[in-house]
């Protein structure tokens, strides 16, 4: 979130932002609560600095000061319970305030209410051009025996599946192949829990609650199946104290991901493009709280991105997400956009990874500072993310790019090893 003397000092800016950004919060009231809230912790500093002062002179005080003295230090502190219960509610309600209000955004971000205002920043990869008819992912897999959607909907229902034979294998080795290139590229590697206490959600910015929520909530409890582990991979340093000597740290994680996608249904959507569980490798990254050191490592994992998707052989986009397509904590956002030649009527692009600088947004909210040389203060670090591999997207775009006309599958080069065959063929 952003900080509330930020707010107060910039309300004409963040207000500008809110509305580029398509969030409506009512900055109104923000700056008298603010006001108040500093009004009250300086009268009950002054409170406290009575009663001490007060309470001092009891021992020393004769027999008839002594009940004037303690029915004085009685009536201070009722007040100051009173100041600090207003004080409290004050705090909460600027919180609420704060929780709504979105990052600020890079200048270099194109503006628009939705995503149609995205901005192209180039094509990579030559589309390729088949000279048959084309197969989307879900009749290569049923021609491949690949994918049991019947059997996903049996045992949980629309958006589950099975994965079977080798797309079992391709999933492993997408996976492999994404931790391999990210050990190389100095991230400490984690598997991650599937599960998150809904304040780790808040804190990275995801909404646990509330009708449009695309989080999985565990009835009775304060924990959610996680979207990403972005969540899980922020909220392991929740609350910690990093060193300059730390940073960069780079981080990534393993883990399940779990989406309502509530309203997601559609001709582009379908088969694994938009699921409710799937597998994903993901990239975090701590910085200094700088703007030069965040937007460095920004280019640095998309660079990442690009190279994954380079050496597997998908032609792709990169998009410059637009302010109404940005999420809160996000203060610019890429996309890398496969072709996907199966998709929609003669192929289209759909989104495959994303990358986002969060600036120090997701770190006050989680309480992650660092300790830098000459600082008085512990500042709070600059936090970013970025997906590696998202399994079932990647499969979609390695699958339609490299089909035959018999309808097998080339496999791609760098996930030989892995899969252990050069092509995906129908059983015999």
């Amino acid at each position: 979130m952003l900080d509330i003397q930020y707010i107060c000092d910039n309300i004409e800016a963040v207000t500008k932002n809110c509305q580029d950004r398509g969030v409506t919060v009512d900055l109104s009231g923000i700056v008298e609560l603010r006001k108040k809230e500093v009004s009250l912790i300086v009268s009950s500093d002054e409170l406290k600095r009575q009663h001490k002062k007060s309470s001092e002179k009891i021992p020393t005080a004769s027999p008839d000061e002594k009940p004037a003295l303690i029915a004085k230090g009685k009536e201070l502190k009722q007040q100051i319970a009173t100041a600090d219960a207003e004080l409290k509610q004050v705090k909460i309600d600027i919180r609420e305030i704060q929780l709504v209000v979105p990052n600020m955004t890079h200048p270099d971000a194109p503006v628009s209410e939705d995503e149609s205002g995205y901005v192209t920043i180039k094509e990579v990869g030559t589309k390729p051009d088949f000279g048959f008819d084309v197969k989307d992912h879900t009749q290569l897999a049923e021609h491949l025996d690949l994918i049991d959607f019947e059997a996903g909907a049996r045992v949980a229902g629309s958006g589950f599946y099975y994965l079977k034979n080798d797309a079992v294998m391709l999933e492993m080795a997408l996976v492999q192949f994404a931790l391999e290139k990210l050990r190389n590229e100095g991230f400490v590697l984690y598997t991650t829990p599937d599960l998150a206490r809904n304040s780790v959600l808040e804190g990275i910015g995801f909404n646990p609650r509330g009708n449009e929520t695309q989080i999985y909530r565990v009835e009775d409890t304060d924990l959610s199946l996680v979207a990403t582990a972005e969540i899980t991979l922020g909220g392991a340093f929740q609350d910690q104290l990093l060193k300059a000597d730390e940073l960069p740290l780079k981080i990534a994680g393993i883990s399940h991901c779990f989406r309502t996608e509530a309203g997601a249904a559609g001709a582009k959507t379908r088969g694994i493009y938009r699921v409710h569980q799937f597998t994903k490798v993901e990239m975090f990254a701590f910085t200094e709280p700088t703007i030069e050191a965040s937007d460095a490592m920004h280019q640095d994992l998309l660079r990442i991105e690009e190279e994954i998707f380079t050496e597997l052989g998908v032609p792709y986009r990169v998009i410059d997400t637009p302010t109404g397509d940005l999420g809160g904590p996000a203060y610019r956002k890429f996309d890398l956009e496969a072709w996907m030649p199966g998709r929609g009527d003669g192929g289209s692009y759909g989104e495959i990874t994303s990358t986002s600088n969060c600036t120090d947004y997701q770190a006050r909210r989680l309480g992650i500072r660092c300790k830098l040389p000459d600082e008085k203060k512990n500042p709070f670090v600059h936090t970013l993310n970025g997906t590696a591999v998202a399994v079932t997207r990647a499969m979609i775009s390695v699958l339609e790019n490299n089909q035959q006309a018999d309808g097998s599958v080339v496999v791609p080069e760098v996930l030989r090893k892995w899969v252990g065959r050069d092509t995906i063929s129908p059983a015999a």
